[in-house]
């Protein structure tokens, strides 16, 4: 398996952190692929020595998860499991449950470790994480802690700075967007009448006071209101609502209700079974809106989800970007036939855009991050080393405040570059035709490409014992990333041929055997150029059927 040119970025700056501090943190967005980056920094530490690592994690399927994904890129690299009901030791690496190690027995038993890796490293504030931690330390000082996540910032306000001294990297939603493995957010700051109140709202020791804030949004006017411009924007679209409190969410949810529209509503005290209902519903498509209190801002996706609407304000600018991601995943149509995803509509009846400024207009929009280790500069509240570009420390949560009048200014629309992903590409892209219509690339074990027809792009995939499968749809980016990653997961660094002495000789005789007519007359036609068109011989009858089915069955989410 191969790391797309982003990921390995954030390997060698985390490995570089690790070297220098013996400790980092690592922050990427929903959507990086970050348990392939992690396997990616343990592999390099580990590869060739008898050093030894854990990878924490709290929940059962984020463990075996860790362990697939790890094995895929360090397939030489031997893996056992600690859990509830496996307890080995014997891999190089370890994949264990936080709640299961923690207890005193368990720790005891713990041998000595290299490596610590913490996924959803946000955790490690609580007791469990920190005795494993203290007791990696004990067995040996100088054990390596390295640490991930996508939410470093706690409600609690717990920092990470007790364990972490400095930000390796943080890989920002903008680049995810730009690179086309997020859809971007179009965002409309509306007033509705409350603006003005919203703002004199005092903040409590976590966030705003929610109970102040459902005296001035929880109102019918205002629900009538929002209903209507959600309408107007973004009626056909799968909705999540964030509400300020319980009453509020249920008087939102009737609403939509009373107005024909299919609603359901969860919360922190709902059943577990009650809530799972609800939420199967929605992802079956029989719940258009899903409204909810605080329940919703992390740990949950669901990709069809393409209108996200703020009836409360967040103190935390890190609050905020979790709730729009809620709506950014990309689609994958073996999930969700049909169903088309080209943005995502962010309705902001609060004051949450005006007070943090837009989206997205604090993030890296020409994704563009260069080599080499980050630019760093120091935390003032913490003393931390982190990434340059952040506005928030992952460590403390300190903010970084701009000077810059026009960062508040709300926009309607998202303009950004869109990243070459065909010079960043591991694999060599043919243009089929010649019209930019039809690219294809082709490795030792799998091939990917994009089509247009109809108005839309659609990405497929296949290769040896691999059937052709429609991987994406919708816009160039999108698509051309989702095939890249096809040809990343199926073909590893001997595969990739972008240094390959093949690539400009000239196609042998019996590649032209099997090719159409008019390409045995092309004498410039390449070895590689010859590979990627019998990839699209070979397969055209599929991608036919698979790229015209598509086009006639999409159902639009955005």
């Amino acid at each position: 398996m191969l790391l797309r040119p982003r990921q390995k970025t954030f390997v060698e700056r985390s490995v570089s952190a690790l070297g220098e501090h013996g400790n980092t943190l690592a922050v990427a967005s929903t959507g990086f692929g970050k348990t392939i980056a992690l396997a990616g920094v343990a592999g390099q530490l580990l590869a060739g020595n008898d050093a030894k690592a854990c990878v924490l994690a709290h929940r059962d399927e984020l463990t075996a998860q860790n362990e697939l994904k790890f094995s895929k890129v360090n397939p030489n690299i031997s893996t056992s499991k600690f859990d509830a009901v496996t307890k080995s030791w014997r891999g190089q690496t370890t994949f264990a449950m936080v709640p299961t190690l923690a207890r005193k027995a368990n720790l005891d038993a713990m041998p000595v470790l290299d490596l610590l890796v913490i996924d959803e490293a946000h955790h490690v504030a609580a007791d469990s994480y920190r005795r494993i931690i203290d007791q990696a330390k004990n067995k040996n000082p100088d054990v390596k802690i390295f640490g991930v996540t996508a939410t470093p910032n706690r409600g609690d306000k717990k920092g990470l700075r007790p364990v972490f001294s400095n930000v390796s990297d943080q890989v920002f939603i903008g680049e995810l967007i730009a690179s086309g493995h997020l859809v971007p957010p179009r965002t409309f700051v509306i007033d509705v009448g409350a603006q003005e109140a919203l703002k004199s709202v005092r903040k409590t020791v976590d966030d705003f006071d929610m109970k102040a804030v459902d005296a001035i949004m929880n109102k019918s006017p205002i629900t009538d209101a929002v209903i209507r411009h959600w309408r107007e924007k973004a009626g056909n679209r799968q909705t999540v609502v964030f509400c300020s409190t319980v009453d509020h969410a249920r008087n939102v949810r009737d609403a939509f209700v009373a107005e024909g529209i299919s609603a359901g509503m969860v919360y922190g005290d709902m059943g577990t079974k009650a809530r799972r209902i609800v939420l199967q519903s929605y992802d079956e498509g029989d719940i258009q809106v899903l409204v909810n209190v605080a329940v919703l801002t992390e740990g949950w996706d669901h990709q069809p989800t393409s209108c996200i609407i703020l009836l409360r304000p967040s103190s935390y600018k890190s609050t905020m970007i979790q709730m729009v991601g809620r709506g950014l995943r990309t689609v994958d149509p073996s999930e969700y036939p049909g169903v088309v995803k080209t943005d995502c509509i962010v309705l902001d009846f609060g004051t949450s855009s005006l007070l943090h400024g837009c989206l997205e207009q604090d993030v890296n929009l020409d994704g563009r991050t260069g080599s080499g280790p980050a630019l760093t500069k120091e935390c003032p509240e913490c003393e931390a080393h982190v990434p340059l570009a952040v506005m928030e420390c992952p460590l403390c949560g300190y903010h970084f405040y701009s000077d810059k009048t026009d960062d508040l200014q709300p926009i309607s629309d998202f303009v950004m570059s869109e990243v070459d992903l065909l010079k960043r590409s591991s694999f060599q892209w043919c243009d089929l035709f010649g019209d930019d219509a039809a690219l294809i690339a082709s490795g030792f074990n799998a091939w990917g490409g994009i089509f247009f027809l109809q108005g839309r792009w659609h990405s497929l995939g296949g290769g040896k014992n691999l059937r052709p499968r429609l991987l994406a749809m919708g816009e160039r980016t999108v698509c051309l990333a989702a095939a890249d990653d096809w040809l990343n997961e199926n073909e590893t660094d001997e595969s990739a041929h972008k240094t390959r002495s093949w690539l400009s000789q000239s196609a042998t005789d019996r590649q032209l055997q099997f090719l159409p007519a008019e390409y045995r007359q092309d004498f410039g036609l390449t070895r590689y150029q010859a590979s990627a068109l019998l990839a699209f011989t070979f397969n055209k009858s599929a991608i036919t059927q698979l790229v015209t089915t598509a086009s006639d069955s999409d159902r639009r989410a955005a």
